[in-house]
């Protein structure tokens, strides 16, 4: 499968940022999606998790109540609306596919990748 992301930029603190990742080459709807991200000398975290249907979502700590995923199976795309974004949102984020349908914060449960997209958050 190839994701593609996309939306990412630089915003004020307390601004806000919707981004998209398209899928390709195998069978969107059958898998969960996560987002996550990696910020400057630190590991690589998870953000957010959708089941297959988008029925069932899972947030990280540090960003629920600002950020929601989202998933349109009709376009075999997922989305990551963020809000009220906060200094310590800046980081480059990353789509992933699961290897099944339900949500996953491991990332070992993820065995597709996209490229990364940008996101500053500027003070």
């Amino acid at each position: 499968v190839q994701l593609q992301a996309c939306g990412g930029g630089l915003v004020q603190a307390g601004g806000s940022l919707r981004l998209s990742c398209a899928a390709s080459g195998r069978t969107f709807s059958n898998y969960a999606m996560g987002w996550f991200r990696q910020a400057p000398g630190k590991e690589r975290e998870i953000v957010a998790g959708i089941d297959w249907s988008g029925g069932n979502t899972a947030y990280a700590e540090s960003v629920k109540g600002r950020f929601t995923i989202s998933r349109d199976n009709a376009k075999d795309t997922v989305y990551l609306q963020m809000s009220s974004l906060k200094l310590e949102d800046t980081a480059v984020y990353f789509c992933a596919a699961a290897k099944f349908g339900w949500v996953s914060s491991s990332q070992s449960n993820y065995d597709a990748w996209g490229q990364g997209t940008q996101v500053t958050v500027s003070s």
